[in-house]
């Protein structure tokens, strides 16, 4: 760690004379040892601080197997800026040597026309390159085929563990990860998989068909991100094998893809959880616009929402004239339902992302989330009596209030914890129904169980008040 922070220390020093000192070296070369101790994040991070003209300018002096780490560390939108201001030759000099999951991401979202142009030069730079990008970009986004990279080691089984280690050691450098060798036959049909690990144990005359496993965890190129993630989880496992139904290996998920799948499927439910539309790009690279409309649009569906609490408080309004004190307690009464339902509804949405909840679990969740509704009810409730009578408001109002408690939290949580299920149910994303949606809906439903309680526990103070404002009129 202090190794890495006095990296940074002298990156934001030479930063400003970066580019002079990349101009004034003689060669590649010694570009390449000018930056050769700095890791390629910490080298975009600076790149970040500049202007996209000069990070551009820095990137066309470094040699293409340097820059392509930096650029593919870029966000979308500088990486964007940057291609179109690199020019087609130089951009596609840098997307050669980037990774084919990355160089296919950067040609996805780019506007049609740069990434047309950019794909065109890329066939001239390097032919098949070009022919791996146009292969992934098939896929649809989101799945495994979309992320997955074609830079995997594979060996035949009648092979021996010494050919094995030759291979790794020759071609090592340009696989995406040497954690794992993936046999396959002469059809590319995968057969097995050992780790570096078994490599280095085994005897080097064993064939590798006697060392290999043949348990192999694999999905196919139309798995959901979400899911190769859960299985890579489950398993403990750093790359796993993408393959069609014929078990042709077409592809490999390693580790940091993974890592960038859940950053971005966490960060999309923060914000739906949030109650809006989760954002294409970064926070500093989204459009005032776009906030506008993303965050405008379920601010409105709330807010009329919202409408039916007004209309519920109004239907009783001659409950409330006739014990106005039950007005105080509203604001506590309809918070606690969504409160619970919004702890409900979190859970379910988070288990059902990371796999450990199922739509068929719906009934014992039901009976779960019923129960310790019904518990945590009747503790708020014991709060909630004790403040009633420390306002002097009575044993009747205390009544009301407490079982109105236990009712609104139960409804809360057993709304809360249904309402993603059936989400899922329908093909919706469960995070749709975000906590505050959530949380308006148990409103609601908050004030039709309070109002309903005070009319059945106060009916003599209701029509006794009823009576007496019609003999004023």
């Amino acid at each position: 760690m202090p190794e890495l922070s006095h990296q940074k220390q002298v990156l934001s020093l030479i930063g400003p004379d970066l580019r002079r000192m990349l101009e004034e070296a003689k060669d590649p070369e010694q570009a390449r040892e000018l930056l050769e101790d700095f890791h390629p994040e910490d080298l975009a991070d600076l790149l970040h601080e500049l202007e996209n003209e000069d990070a551009a300018e820095i990137l066309r002096l470094l040699p293409e197997d340097l820059a392509a780490p930096i650029f593919e560390r870029l966000e979308e939108g500088t990486q964007s800026e940057i291609i179109e201001l690199l020019g087609p030759k130089d951009a596609a000099d840098i997307a050669a040597e980037m990774a084919p999951d990355e160089r296919a991401d950067l040609l996805e979202q780019l506007p049609e026309d740069v990434g047309d142009k950019l794909l065109e030069q890329l066939e001239q730079v390097d032919p098949q390159a070009a022919a791996e990008t146009e292969h992934l970009l098939r896929f649809a986004e989101g799945s495994a085929g979309a992320i997955m990279t074609t830079e995997y080691l594979a060996v035949g089984p009648e092979r021996t563990v010494l050919e094995a280690i030759a291979l790794i050691r020759e071609k090592g450098a340009e696989a995406e990860t040497i954690h794992y060798l993936f046999v396959t036959n002469d059809n590319k049909r995968l057969e097995g998989v050992l780790s570096l690990r078994d490599v280095l144990l085994a005897e080097p005359v064993q064939r590798i068909s006697d060392v290999m496993t043949t348990r192999v965890i694999t999905v196919g190129p139309e798995t959901d991100q979400e899911e190769v993630a859960r299985q890579m989880s489950k398993y403990d496992i750093v790359a796993i094998p993408v393959v069609d139904k014929y078990q042709t290996m077409v592809g490999v998920i390693t580790a940091d893809d993974v890592m960038d799948v859940l950053t971005e499927e966490g960060t999309e439910d923060a914000q739906k959880l949030g109650g809006m539309d989760a954002l294409d790009a970064s926070y500093w690279e989204t459009d005032f616009l776009t906030f506008i409309r993303k965050r405008g649009s379920w601010l409105v569906v709330l807010f009329i929402e919202e409408f039916f609490t007004g209309t519920a408080l109004r239907h009783y309004d001659e409950v409330l004239s006739a014990v106005g004190k039950l007005a105080f307690y509203v604001p506590l009464l309809i918070s606690t339902g969504g409160n619970s339902g919004s702890q409900s509804a979190t859970l379910i949405i988070r288990g059902m992302a990371v796999g450990e909840i199922k739509l068929s679990d719906w009934w014992r969740i039901g009976v779960r989330e019923l129960g310790m509704g019904l518990v945590l009810g009747a503790l708020l409730a014991t709060v909630g009596v004790v403040r009633v009578l420390m306002w002097h408001d009575g044993i009747r109002i205390a009544g009301v209030i407490a079982i109105t408690i236990i009712g609104i939290v139960t409804m809360g949580c057993v709304v809360g914890s249904m309402l993603p299920l059936l989400m899922r149910r329908l093909g919706f994303d469960p995070a749709t129904s975000s906590t505050p949606f959530i949380a308006s809906l148990v409103d609601v439903l908050g004030i039709i169980i309070y109002f309903n309680v005070a009319k059945l526990l106060l009916a003599n103070v209701i029509a006794e008040a009823v009576r007496q404002k019609a003999m004023g009129h």
